[in-house]
C-alpha cells in the first residue's frame, strides 16, 4: 500500500536553526532515507526549495498566467515529501514518526488512492 508523507515547515522554523542544527538534521534525514530505501519501503524522497521560489500556473480562456509564490498565502508550506510502499497505515505512521524533522514540524500521512503508470 502506498502512502505520501508530507513535511510542512515555515521560514521562521528554518531561520531559527543554526548551521550546525541544519547540518545535523540533514544528516539525520539522509540516514532515515538510507534506512527505508534499504527496506524497500521508501520509494522516493524530495526536499523542496523555499516557498518564495514557487510559482503558480493558471490557465484561463486558453492562456497561461504565471504568478509568484504558492497558490495559498500561508506561513507554513510543503517543505518536502516522500512516497512509501509499506504493509499498511500503521507501518506508514511508524515510519513517519521516525522522520527527524517530525520532532518540530508536522508530517501528514496520506494514502495514495491512484497511481498513473506509463503504458508500454
Amino acid at each position: 500500500m502506498k502512502f505520501m508523507l508530507m513535511i510542512y515547515a515555515n521560514q521562521e522554523t528554518w531561520d531559527g536553526l543554526s548551521a550546525e542544527e541544519m547540518g545535523k538534521g540533514i544528516a539525520e534525514q539522509d540516514a532515515f532515507n538510507r534506512t527505508f530505501f534499504e527496506t524497500g519501503e521508501l520509494i522516493s524522497a524530495y526536499g523542496l526549495a523555499d516557498a518564495a521560489t514557487a510559482r503558480t500556473v493558471r490557465v484561463r480562456a486558453g492562456a497561461a498566467a504565471v504568478t509568484d509564490g504558492p497558490y495559498l498565502e500561508t506561513k507554513e508550506y510543503l517543505a518536502s515529501f516522500c512516497l512509501l510502499d509499506c504493509q499498511d497505515e500503521t507501518r506508514a505512521l511508524e515510519i513517519a514518526a521516525r522522520m527527524p524533522f517530525a520532532a518540530f514540524n508536522a508530517v501528514e500521512v496520506w494514502p495514495v488512492m491512484h497511481e498513473a503508470v506509463p503504458q508500454l
